[in-house]
This record gives C-alpha cells, structure tokens and sequence, in this order.
C-alpha cells in the first residue's frame, strides 16, 4: 500500500521544550488514523511540520512522497490543514475566503466544488456573510472548507469539532466519511476520544514527544480487558473471592473486570452464596478513552 504521511526520526527543540523526540509514523493512503495525547505532547507541532510552519530540528517528513522542506510546493498542495485555532479574514465574505483560497493553489475556476463544499457544511446561506459576522461554530466550518477548497488528497483535522454543536458535529463527520470513502486520507486529533473510536481504522497515541501506542483501533481496545461489569449491591460490599476483579468502586456500585461471557454467571453465584442482593447491573465494553487513560499513566513502553 502507498504511504500518504511518512514520518522518520521526527525531531523538534524550542529553546526550553523537547516537543517531539525521533517520531517514527506512517499513515497509508485511504486511511482514518487518530493522532491522540493530550496537551503538550507534541500533536500540534507534528502537524505544523508538515504543513511547513515549521521546521523540524531533525528527521524527516513525507507528504504522497514529497518532502516538506526539499519538495514544499507538491507537499502543501497535497495538504488539507483544519487548524485548532480560529483564524479568519474579517473582511471577506465566505465565499471570497474560499476563493481566495483557491487562488493559492492556482485554481481560477472552482465555484462549483466551492457550492458543494457551502452546502455539505450548511454554510450556503452565509456564502455573502462577511466571517467577522458568523458564530464560532460557523467559522470553524469555514476554516473545513478553506482545507478542502484545492482537494487535497490529505486531509488533517486539528480538533474540528471542539466547540461546535451537536448537529454541526454529526454533518461535518457524514461529509469527512464520504471525503474518506471518496480515497482521501484524513488524519485526526481529537480529544472527543469517542469520536477516534467510531472514526478512525488505526491510532497512535503521543506522550511527551513519543509514540507510546501504535496499533489498530480494536487491538487496543482489547489491551483493555475487553468487558466492564458494574453492580449495585446491597449491602454494599463483595465477596473475597470477587475482590481481585475490583477496578473501581462509587458508593454502593462496583465495577468488576470480566474476562468473558462465561464469568458472569459465577459471579452472581458467588453473590447469591454471600446473601448479596443485585438491585442494578450494567455490562458494557472498554472503550478507548479507558484505554488512553491507562497508556498515559504507564507512558513509554506501555503498549
């Protein structure tokens, strides 16, 4: 499979901060991948590497082949960047932005994609609003289009949707999955950890400047232990026998690891021999968030 995003011995130093130490990633072509960490590991100045805000004090970075630094030109056309900061021109109107905006990449007749991209992003009507007039919800779909306004077949999304109502969250995901479904490689950070979850094919997980986690989204759920047994007991205490499967207590509710389907069973048996009473019960599965906490706390080497 082609490579869309190559990362070698990745490498950034400001004055005081070692954001990234020797990140070594590939992303391939057609691929949902999660860039996930929180803040301050490094996730935003990866993506400024690549989109050439700046430069790396080490290693290497490959967009379809080009590299940032040797080959900006082909690298940045290839590039879709969705920034996590608002940034907008005031003085022009949505759709002289996205004009505009195609004028960087040499496109004079783009009104056509422009129409598709106002109305899959429910911006049609505010196409001759001025962007100093629209809520920060509208904007942010402005900045969404501005990255997809010269197709680029990669497209990364630094925290799209934060901030952003619930409808607006659930288009622009329909239209990104078609953008994916279409071939376009899409790279996310996110800390809506649900949204990696349900989205994204792969995920690395960034910690300090260092990939802690590489690996399939449903591999590292099952680094989790898989199923999650919560119980409201009464009275409020577990057998001896459940007291090794104890991950977290809130009252009179446990919550009990469970290996698999076959444990639950034993379990209430060993609550009916003990005389406890289940008044609720929950089963459910890891999900990544759980995931990411535990890898966090156990760093480098954890996965």
């Amino acid at each position: 499979m082609n490579v869309a995003v190559r990362l070698r011995g990745l490498d950034k130093r400001f004055a005081r901060v070692h954001a990234l130490r020797g990140v070594d990633l590939d992303i391939v072509e057609g691929e949902f991948f999660a860039l996930l960490g929180p803040n301050g590991a490094g996730k935003t100045t990866l993506i400024s590497i690549l989109a050439g805000l700046t430069r790396a004090t080490a290693g290497s970075a490959e967009v379809m082949g080009h590299d940032v630094v040797a080959d900006y030109r082909d690298a940045r056309r290839a590039l879709g960047v969705v920034p996590q900061e608002l940034v907008y021109d005031p003085f022009f109107t949505v759709r002289e932005t996205l004009r505009f905006q195609s004028g960087y990449f040499g496109l004079r007749f783009n009104d056509d994609w422009i129409d598709e991209l106002l109305a899959h992003l429910a911006l049609t009507d505010k196409a001759d609003t001025y962007t100093r007039q629209l809520s920060g919800g509208m904007k942010r779909r402005v900045l969404v289009a501005q990255a997809l306004v010269h197709k680029p077949p990669v497209i990364v999304l630094d925290e799209p949707t934060a901030g952003v109502d619930v409808e607006l969250r659930q288009s622009l995901w329909a239209f990104i999955r078609r953008l994916n479904r279409d071939g376009h490689t899409i790279m996310l950070t996110t800390h809506y950890l649900d949204e990696a979850e349900s989205l994204c094919e792969r995920v690395a997980m960034l910690k300090e400047g260092r990939v802690i986690a590489l690996d399939r989204t449903e591999n590292l759920l099952r680094t989790g232990g898989g199923r999650r047994l919560s119980l409201e007991l009464e009275p409020a205490r577990l057998p001896e026998g459940l007291l090794p499967r104890l991950i977290g207590r809130e009252g009179e509710r446990f919550v009990l690891d469970l290996p698999d389907y076959g444990e639950l069973e034993n379990t209430l048996a060993a609550l009916r021999q003990s005389g406890i009473a289940v008044r609720d019960m929950n089963l459910g599965q890891v999900d990544l968030e759980e995931v990411f906490l535990r890898l966090m706390r156990q760093g480098p080497g954890a996965a």
